[in-house]
């Protein structure tokens, strides 16, 4: 979940991340800065999002941000079509998004749409929908796209002294893990994959997310373990035959993020407080534990998973759990970014923009 849907979000105290680009909100106001502004959407299988920025000396500066929960992808994977019910709450998304874009008059953009678009049947329908109740141009990328932008977006989190790090992106659809290797000053992308496997359709597939038990937790392991297996084998080819042990993990996903809020004990969602954070292996499994044993209700109640999120952290914890299996890192780092962050950057490298001042 992005930090402007987490339940209790503070607007007013944004904080710049570390490691990477500022997130600060600004002031709500129309006028253009002079750096111009560059707009980023991604629309998931569970999210619509949004953010509008300007570039800085750091990156870029957010002055604009939307999510919203739609759970586009609601149903897909027993229908294999998108449902009426979930591209009307879709579109009411966009049409705020289009809104804003308008009204700051943000003419560099790019806007896409991921693994819900790509498996249904009447995905194009859709795209050709959106065009024309909301104006806005959806494209949908491919897996192999989509893997590079959420790498591009949390490349600033990786440590500066690492040798190779796993970063993964735990979606609503699917699960892009990019393996990461020391290139002098930067970081290259040596393998990849995309997994048809994301937290909506993992807890549709084993009873809907709400009573999840031990057993049926261990049934979505032993699903996804072949996936994680198979990856693994590939890296440990690509890594000259050693143990696919990465330097650390990278996680960039409502999933670690709202282990990090729970491992935290925060009161409510805190953005600066998760964004860069470190957490140990063995907290991320005490987390999952003690999520697994809590009912429905209880994961509701608490401040950092919210209602709109509960039938659907357990899911991800499976999957995290796995990739933790299979990847057996001491540490991994929280990043609360991702996509979009990857589109800004590329849009504002493309035009020499990026890290230069307005």
């Amino acid at each position: 979940m992005d930090a402007t849907n987490r339940p209790g979000w503070n607007r007013s105290r944004r904080k710049p991340a570390p490691g990477g680009q500022t997130a600060q909100r600004q002031p709500v106001s129309r006028e253009q800065p002079p750096g111009g502004l560059y707009g980023a959407l991604d629309l998931g299988t569970n999210n619509c999002r949004l953010l509008i920025a300007t570039p800085s000396d750091h990156g870029f500066l957010v002055v604009d941000a939307f999510s919203r929960i739609v759970r586009l992808g609601e149903k897909l994977a027993q229908t294999g079509r998108l449902s009426d019910d979930a591209m009307s709450r879709t579109i009411d998304a966009l049409r705020v998004c289009a809104n804003k874009l308008r009204w700051r008059d943000v003419k560099r953009v790019r806007l896409v749409a991921t693994e819900a678009c790509r498996m249904a049947s009447n995905g194009p329908e859709f795209i050709a929908r959106v065009k024309e109740e909301t104006g806005l141009g959806l494209e949908i990328i491919d897996r192999e796209t989509e893997a590079g932008l959420a790498a591009t977006g949390a490349e600033p989190l990786v440590d500066r002294a690492a040798e190779t790090a796993l970063v993964f992106d735990i979606g609503g659809g699917s699960t892009e893990i990019l393996w990461m290797k020391r290139n002098g000053l930067r970081f290259d992308t040596v393998a990849w994959t995309s997994l048809a496997a994301g937290v909506v359709t993992i807890s549709e597939q084993f009873g809907g997310g709400m009573d999840v038990t031990p057993k049926s937790f261990e049934a979505m392991r032993d699903f996804l373990r072949p996936m994680l297996q198979e990856f693994a084998g590939r890296v440990t080819v690509a890594n000259g035959g050693l143990p696919p042990v990465p330097s650390h993990l990278l996680g960039t996903s409502g999933t670690v993020t709202t282990i990090a809020g729970v491992q935290l004990g925060l009161a409510r969602y805190d953005r600066s407080k998760v964004d860069g954070c470190w957490l140990r292996s063995d907290e991320i499994g005490a987390v999952t534990h003690r999520l697994l044993h809590l009912t429905y209700e209880q994961r509701s109640a608490n401040p950092c998973i919210g209602k709109e999120r509960a039938d659907l952290v357990l899911a991800g914890c499976a999957i995290l759990e796995e990739i933790r299996l299979a990847f057996p890192a001491e540490r991994i780092r929280v990043a609360d970014r991702g996509l979009r962050e990857g589109i800004l950057t590329m849009l504002m490298k493309e035009d020499g923009t990026y890290g230069r001042a307005a």
